[in-house]
């Protein structure tokens, strides 16, 4: 199983048009983040996408090429590219270029974005929502698989056999699919013989499997081989060398941005109760090291995934504080889960 990490570069927003002070430091935070994944033998670090001021990657490919400049080994992924709203020629572009710099070690995971800003940031419809998911994600996988393109769909102008470039060192970029919590998006990663990545964060991982169960019938339905799916879980984490450090670390940071995002969609505010029960029973990873351990262990036994993410949520904890998570992660959690699952 690979481990990594994902992050969304939560920063404090700096609320001014110029002299991001606050941005700029995080832009350099994370690069040392990903540097230090890669020097500790994690295997994805993983940019997620958001146009929101609380955080500071916009352009995952970006940081991506970033990153490909000061690693070796580690692969470099989106998590997600909000592919509804973007244009997936550009998209394949980009990634491609971020190949060549990194000698073969792009990804895409690809999805329809939690949040809805791009839709009017970019001028188009909520209404179309699934339409342009599944025509801009048809075109991309065609992208991928031919150097010379002919496509026509409905939201954007048609391409009459022309080459899109560069192409990648790889042979084909691997595309992943993201998905949250709808049957349809998994159904459809397994008729398609797409790598899945389940995000789970609101309830208990077991209430998640029949997401995977989804995924590997429509796989096996539509005739592929089952045994070679790739299949991600994610969930929020941070350790500690001690439980208590952990939890002292991540609980306010945690807070604030369930809360902020509540807030927006109507939810009740978060209790430490709460809190609590997600570490017991739900699905974050907020301990020490061996907790960490027990819980990638107890989430490989439900879904037999093939990698795991872990989220990286920041806002106040310190950035000393992330790179020991990071460092722990890479030396002490990563070794014992390989050497258990006999990797």
């Amino acid at each position: 199983m690979e481990l990594g990490i994902s992050t969304f570069g939560e920063v404090q927003p700096d609320g001014k048009p110029g002299n991001a002070v606050n941005a700029h430091l995080r832009a350099q935070q994370l690069l040392e983040e990903v540097k230090l994944a890669d020097e500790v033998g994690l295997d994805v670090f993983c940019f997620g996408e958001h146009h929101r001021p609380d955080f500071v990657i916009s352009a995952p490919e970006v940081f991506m090429a970033a990153a490909a400049s000061i690693t070796k080994n580690i692969r470099l992924s989106s998590s997600v590219t909000v592919l509804s709203s973007a244009d997936p020629v550009r998209t394949f572009q980009n990634f491609a270029t971020v190949d060549l710099l990194s000698g073969g070690r792009a990804e895409i995971l690809a999805g329809r974005g939690s949040f809805i800003e791009t839709f009017p940031l970019f001028g188009y419809d909520l209404n179309d929502y699934d339409e342009l998911f599944s025509e801009k994600l048809a075109l991309l996988l065609q992208i991928n698989k031919e150097e010379i393109v002919n496509w026509k769909g409905e939201f954007r102008a048609p391409i009459a056999n022309r080459g899109v470039y560069p192409r990648p060192l790889q042979e084909q970029l691997p595309v992943w699919l993201g998905v949250g919590g709808t049957p349809a998006s998994a159904k459809r990663a397994g008729t398609l013989n797409l790598p899945m990545m389940i995000a789970i964060l609101g309830s208990a991982p077991r209430h998640f499997v029949s997401f995977a169960e989804l995924y590997r019938e429509a796989a096996a339905k539509a005739g592929h081989d089952v045994s070679q799916l790739q299949l991600g879980i994610s969930s929020q984490f941070y350790i500690a060398e001690d439980e208590r450090t952990a939890v002292k670390d991540f609980y306010p940071s945690y807070e604030a941005l369930m809360n902020r995002v509540g807030r927006e969609r109507g939810w009740s505010p978060m209790s430490r109760e709460q809190f609590e029960y997600l570490r017991a029973d739900g699905p974050l990873v907020v301990g020490d090291p061996q907790m960490a351990i027990d819980k990638i262990l107890e989430q490989h036994s439900l879904f037999n995934n093939t990698r795991f993410l872990a989220q990286l949520v920041t806002g106040h904890t310190s950035h000393t504080g992330i790179l020991k998570a990071i460092e722990l992660f890479g030396t002490k959690v990563a070794p014992a889960v390989r050497k258990e699952l006999g990797q």
